[in-house]
């Protein structure tokens, strides 16, 4: 019976439920005051970020990651930091985070976005994939920061003229669709067939074979050559307008050829399909000149140059042609002629019964060109003129009588030469006649054995002191006169023929100007 009593006697005192009640309603207005800066007694997770601004952040706006609330802002605090060399104004977040976050990794990033379009912000961290992790208390660098675009500045990029059109743009077209839209499903009812069959062209337009961005490029540099006759567009227009206007009066006419036009269309049609493979290989040549179209900017005014310098010599090759057709007919009567064939028959004999003799003389012509040096000096041998033409011109050395076996003389017994000690260029007697020595070269080379270029004939200039390999007649030098002239007259006695005599016919050199540059006969073409 006590214990009953004394429960209901704490029931029933007004006073102690007042108080009990009064404790509660003090910790839960305790409790949502501060809900926003996170329940007390709970552990949490604390850590610091610096970044440029506050972006209109205020303490007990939430921390998100991944979208959900895992924190809110403790305080936010001012800071300085070296930025590009330079020091500058930054904001420190201090956050509480709950502990089922912890750790975050060393590369995770902040960035302050909007709640609403009235302010409202939060921060968003994104999660890293570092292996190193912040502790409690770390901040996270400037670096990792990041800043949004905010509602306000994007909008402060129009100026008011633009902000005030883009609100009367909303206004009229609010006004425009209010109340229509019975109207609009109608529309869109009606746009169902349209759409079918557009997305099928639409399809080919997005297809990059169509080059659909350079039709729009060309476009707009055609536009760009038309503008300067932009006036005569205009007035091309306004003309037509009137030519529109003077068919317009004829409906008869006008609906005569309405009325022809399906059947012109189905001849064009099967037209078309006749002509597709032309456009088939029109287009494949066209992409094969593709290269020769983007490098002819470049040679135009070459070629306009070629064409300028062309014309006059294409207009003279018609008389060109009109005496080529003479020559052809000539070659023409010329093969019908029968003395042709005999001809041409005596001549494959001549060449056969030559055959030995070119076959000897192809390497003096092919190898040493030696008709061409024949020729060249045939050509200044007869050149003395005549009443009659020309004549052959001849000079004839004469030798010193003081020499002996000298040129002119028929009963010589050893070459005419001079003493080893003496040298025959510019040499003459005591009265000026010059003094000569034999070279002689009757049957000189064109090839050696192996057939290489021997061109020894036609080397202009003699060799001085050339040793002669006969070896009959040996060098000796010769005794100035005992009379104190300093000629050499009294040496025939000791002298024997052998000092600057040239008596080889093949020389130890291969090449003269005569050469044609083959090294070898069976280089001849």
């Amino acid at each position: 019976m006590t214990r009953g009593r004394a429960t209901a006697s704490i029931v029933a005192s007004p006073v102690l439920i007042g108080a009990v009640t009064t404790l509660i309603v003090i910790v839960a207005v305790f409790l949502a005051y501060n809900a926003n800066q996170g329940l007390p007694f709970v552990p949490t997770y604390n850590l610091r970020a610096e970044v440029t601004g506050a972006a209109n952040l205020v303490e007990g706006n939430e921390v998100r990651v991944g979208g959900f609330r895992v924190g809110v802002i403790d305080k936010i605090g001012t800071g300085t930091k070296l930025v590009n060399g330079q020091s500058r104004s930054i904001a420190v977040i201090h956050m509480k985070l709950d502990k089922k976050v912890e750790p975050l990794p060393r590369d995770t990033t902040i960035l302050i976005r909007p709640r609403s379009a009235l302010g409202l912000k939060y921060v968003e961290l994104t999660a890293g994939k570092s292996k190193q992790n912040f502790l409690a208390g770390d901040t996270i660098p400037l670096a990792q920061s990041k800043t949004a675009v905010e509602f306000d500045d994007l909008l402060n990029t129009f100026d008011f003229k633009t902000r005030q059109n883009a609100q009367d743009s909303l206004t009229g077209f609010g006004d425009a669709f209010a109340g229509r839209g019975q109207d609009i499903n109608t529309a869109i009812q009606s746009l169902a067939p349209f759409f079918r069959y557009l997305e099928p062209v639409m399809r080919n337009l997005s297809d990059p074979k169509t080059q659909l961005a350079e039709f729009f490029k060309q476009i707009g540099r055609t536009s760009a050559q038309v503008a300067p006759v932009a006036e005569v567009q205009a007035r091309l227009f306004g003309e037509m307008a009137n030519t529109f206007a003077a068919i317009g009066r004829n409906p008869d006419a006008l609906r005569a050829t309405i009325d022809q036009t399906p059947s012109t269309e189905d001849v064009s049609i099967h037209s078309f399909r006749v002509q597709r493979p032309f456009l088939a290989d029109f287009a494949d040549l066209s992409r094969r000149l593709l290269p020769a179209a983007r490098v002819l900017p470049t040679a135009l005014p070459r070629l306009n140059s070629a064409f300028r310098v062309g014309t006059p010599i294409v207009r003279r090759s018609v008389i060109l042609n009109e005496r080529t057709a003479d020559v052809l007919n000539a070659l023409r009567d010329l093969s019908r002629d029968p003395n042709t064939l005999l001809g041409l028959t005596d001549l494959t004999t001549l060449v056969r019964s030559a055959g030995p003799l070119f076959t000897y003389l192809n390497p003096f012509e092919s190898v040493c060109n030696y008709a061409t040096y024949f020729l060249s000096g045939l050509g200044s041998h007869l050149s003395e003129g005549t009443p009659n033409g020309t004549a052959q011109r001849v000079q004839v050395k004469i030798d010193t009588s003081n020499s002996d076996n000298k040129f002119s003389d028929t009963g010589a017994d050893r070459p005419p030469d001079l003493p080893s000690n003496v040298d025959p260029t510019g040499a003459v007697d005591s009265t000026g006649n010059r003094l000569y020595t034999e070279h002689g070269q009757p049957y000189t080379p064109a090839i050696d054995a192996q057939g290489n270029a021997n061109c020894t004939a036609g080397n202009w200039g003699y060799i001085d002191r050339y040793p002669n390999s006969v070896g009959r007649y040996p060098a000796a030098p010769g005794q100035p006169d005992s009379n104190g002239s300093g000629l050499y007259n009294d040496w025939q006695a000791q002298f024997a023929g052998g000092s600057h005599v040239i008596a080889e016919n093949n020389l130890p050199f291969l090449h003269g100007p005569t050469y044609t540059g083959l090294k070898n006969l069976k280089d001849v073409p």
